[in-house]
């Protein structure tokens, strides 16, 4: 195309995303903290507001809110979905909040009605990172609210790095399309004028966030196959849970109770609950039998900035911590074969033996 910064490629993975999620506007980023870091600056949250968001999840949507200015403020989760619940949302708001980011966690959703009804007007924006593919109620995640979602290395589909932010919002995502680009009003490639207007000008002070062409058609040609992977990971996923149903050691996450969804299966993670050995000697120990495993995530409050400088301490969130000390996430990758989890399975067993 000569195109190899932001240029077509970028508008056609972001319209791809609008026909998927169902969302008005995306805007391509450089990751999903990016977005989340805009976020923050649109809505001009900072010092003396809070942002609720629970603490099993990954430390950089915590860390956005700490460079805001503001302060997070953590919801527990449900101990067998660890998905953050509608209850423990309200009952942490205050008159000081200002946003609430709920984690439709491994690729499973949160209530997004529940939330709705608890947020009470405050804005929710769906850290959907690891959901790509997941619906609630029959509609994708991010359809009703503005959304992040990830494209790194890990995710159901990459772009090598990278991110999204979509909304049905216009004016919301033409600030963060103007944010991610210097302050500039359009993009390096303007959809009208299939390039920059030589006078365009910076609206306001912006950062140099935007995704590169080579990027995004990686990420077309991903989402092309999103169905694919996506059925993929669910038999994988459902192989793993008949596998593991007589192995009362290792305990799957339940599913969401309430309400139809539709499971990404971003991760596919267990809870290690043995007399014999902790869940790092687990991992240890499968690791010599020449299987890898994740930990996603370590709780966010408990990490040694938010316990040592910000004062979080144990004991505030028992379910987040539970999961946090037990979790383990198995392979699940696309080209593994139903014969691998097999495999999985069988070197757990003589783990625990």
């Amino acid at each position: 195309s000569g195109w190899i910064t932001n240029g077509p490629k970028n508008a056609e993975l972001e319209n791809r995303l609008c026909e998927l999620t169902g969302a008005n506007y995306a805007v391509a980023l450089a990751s999903a903290t990016a977005a989340m870091h805009l976020v923050m600056k649109v809505l001009k949250i900072g010092p003396g507001d809070e942002v609720v968001t629970p603490s099993m999840t990954w430390v950089s949507i915590v860390n956005m809110i700490v460079l805001a200015g503001a302060t997070p403020v953590f919801a527990e989760i449900d101990r067998e979905t660890m998905l953050v619940t509608p209850e423990s949302v309200k009952a942490v708001i205050t008159p000081r909040t200002r946003l609430i980011v709920p984690v439709h966690f491994a690729g499973a959703p949160v209530d997004l009605d529940g939330l709705r009804i608890a947020a009470n007007g405050i804005p929710i924006i769906e850290d959907a990172a690891h959901a790509l593919g997941t619906y609630y109620k029959g509609r994708h995640v991010g359809s009703a609210n503005s959304a992040i979602y990830s494209f790194h290395a890990i995710k159901n589909i990459t772009t090598g790095e990278g991110g999204a932010f979509t909304s049905p919002d216009e004016k919301f995502a033409a600030a963060i399309r103007r944010w991610k680009f210097h302050g500039i009003g359009v993009d390096a490639f303007d959809r009208e004028n299939r390039g920059r207007s030589p006078q365009a000008e910076v609206i306001e002070p912006g950062f140099k966030y935007n995704l590169t062409d080579i990027q995004a058609a990686l990420g077309v040609s991903q989402l092309e196959r999103l169905t694919n992977i996506n059925a993929k990971r669910r038999e994988l996923a459902m192989r793993y849970r008949a596998k593991l149903a007589g192995i009362p050691e290792i305990r799957p996450l339940a599913d969401p109770a309430g309400y139809d969804f539709t499971h990404a299966w971003h991760l596919f993670i267990v809870r290690v609950d043995s007399p014999k050995l902790s869940r790092d000697e687990f991992m240890a120990a499968l690791k010599r039998e020449n299987i890898g495993t994740g930990l996603h995530f370590r709780c966010a409050h408990l990490q040694h900035y938010y316990r040592e400088v910000m004062g979080f301490k144990p004991g505030m969130l028992p379910a987040t911590e539970y999961n946090s000390d037990h979790i383990c996430s198995l392979p699940l990758f696309p080209e593994m074969k139903v014969e691998d989890v097999d495999d999985v399975v069988a070197a757990i067993k003589r783990v625990l033996a």
